[in-house]
């Protein structure tokens, strides 16, 4: 019999669907919020999962973010008033395997569960176990909804259903482990091992110890035989993050194992056949470090099948505040808090602010702010003071540049538009927000002096 979890904040409509899909020999459970799913998910294994867009505490496609990690391979059906074609994108990019609208059609409810439950692989225990250990919740990532981020998305779901080498190239904090993770959650590696190895922690000498392992005695400290990482990844996924800081001696190691299949431990005679997918992972430009000569050019054509460039938090404005809302209702949940939300001045500081640390810095901000907000909303003086000063600056330029948009020369008019278009990355609706001007009359203006973008 499939066990069916239903979310929904409304008593009668669960009781409803519950009588209902009881009645065609399903066994369904009901809750009433995003936070009890969690809780339940976490407590016993459902074969689908119908959830309301419209939660108490935080909205559907957070809730199947959640779940991936909880209950990964359980497909999720969005249920949602909001029938348009945003929303239903939105609940497919962020995983759910369908959606319904409101009310619902039994039939239709009924057609849609059977079409995942068809789709859904038979998994043993052993098998969720496994896959639930490689996705922990400390490496959560967001997906979303910017171009940037969906083309991110096309790329996981392209190359992992190959056996491809993958180089995963983005600024710390962008999530490259976790592009490197559904790849190996997609793949049909998906039950097997996914190892991640932090090359940058590792030093020189112990380098090849840790990938390849070692026999004992083989030096001072081999005081018995260590499996490395190569052989605990077999059958599975082997993630380098960091690659560009293995020395030139082992990356020729790294090469022969690639090419051969086959590793060595420290201090023994005889090799042992691996079979291992290779994604690797950098902050600098690996080809660059091949014309400098610190990055072996045959390892990077071997490791350089398939590359993804992981997008800066800057250059995916349009998921900022998106980001930064699941990362205040995550620390509401985390600290007992009730903040509802961001006021005007503070969004306009999340949105005009660099994000160097990118994704993990915002998360930290955000959780810092939260515990710090003293009222409902949070505050520009609720955000730590690196950020409060930048947008300090900003004011006092705006002050001197666009004191009264409509009244300053066109000249002038042309240059201010300029600097806060490349200010947002030519994100029109910034730019029009801080301009203080709607979008039509922004791109009036951009086709008035003749602005490209």
């Amino acid at each position: 019999m499939y066990k069916v979890l239903i979310v929904d904040d409304d008593p009668t409509f669960c009781l409803m669907l519950k009588s209902y899909l009881g009645n065609k020999g399903f066994d369904v459970k009901e809750v009433f919020s995003a936070g009890s799913a969690l809780k339940a998910a976490k407590e016993q294994q459902f074969d689908i999962i119908l959830t309301d867009y419209r939660l108490p505490d935080f909205d559907g496609l957070v809730l199947m973010n959640e779940l991936k990690v909880i209950a990964p391979g359980v497909p999720a059906i969005l249920m949602t008033r909001y029938g348009d074609i945003r929303s239903a994108v939105t609940a497919i990019k962020s995983g759910a395997f369908d959606y319904i609208t409101k009310p619902v059609n039994p039939d239709e409810l009924l057609l849609t569960v059977n079409k995942a439950l068809e789709k859904k692989k038979p998994e043993t225990k052993t098998e969720n176990s496994i896959r639930t250990q490689s996705l922990p919740g400390s490496n959560k990532y967001l997906r979303g909804t910017s171009e940037a981020s969906l083309l991110v998305e096309q790329y996981i779901s392209l190359v992992s259903t190959t056996d491809m080498s993958v180089i995963i190239q983005g600024e710390s904090g962008t999530g490259k482990e976790y592009v490197a993770r559904m790849i190996h959650l997609k793949s049909h590696r998906h039950n097997k091992p996914f190892i991640a190895v932090d090359c940058g922690a590792l030093p020189n000498e112990l380098a090849a110890s840790e990938l390849f392992g070692h026999t004992k005695g083989a030096f001072t400290d081999a005081h018995a035989d260590k499996e490395g990482q190569f052989q605990q990844a077999n059958g599975g996924t082997l993630f380098l993050d960091e690659i560009g800081n293995l020395s030139y001696e082992n990356q020729l190691k790294l090469l022969r194992a690639t090419q051969e299949r086959k590793v060595r431990k420290i201090g023994d005679t005889k090799d042992v056949d691996i079979d291992v997918r290779i994604i690797v992972a950098t902050n600098e430009d690996l080809s660059a470090n091949v014309q400098k000569g610190s990055f072996r050019e045959d390892l990077f054509h071997r490791l350089n099948e398939f590359k993804i460039n992981v997008p800066a938090l800057r250059q995916r404005g349009e998921d900022i505040l998106e980001f930064a809302n699941y990362f205040l209702q995550n620390s509401n949940k985390e600290l007992q808090k009730n903040v509802t939300g961001f006021d005007k001045e503070a969004i306009n500081v999340l949105l005009t602010y660099n994000w160097p640390g990118n994704i993990r810095e915002m998360k930290n901000i955000i959780k810092r702010s939260v515990l710090l907000c003293t009222s409902g909303m949070i505050s520009p003086n609720d955000l730590p003071s690196e950020l409060q000063q930048r947008e300090t600056a900003a004011n006092s330029q705006s002050v001197r540049n666009m004191t009264d948009l409509k009244s300053l020369a066109e000249t002038h008019e042309k240059t201010t538009i300029l600097k806060v278009l490349e200010q947002t990355h030519f994100n029109k609706t910034k730019a029009a927000h801080l301009l203080n001007i709607d979008r039509k009359t922004l791109y009036n203006k951009m086709r008035l002096y003749g602005i490209e973008g």
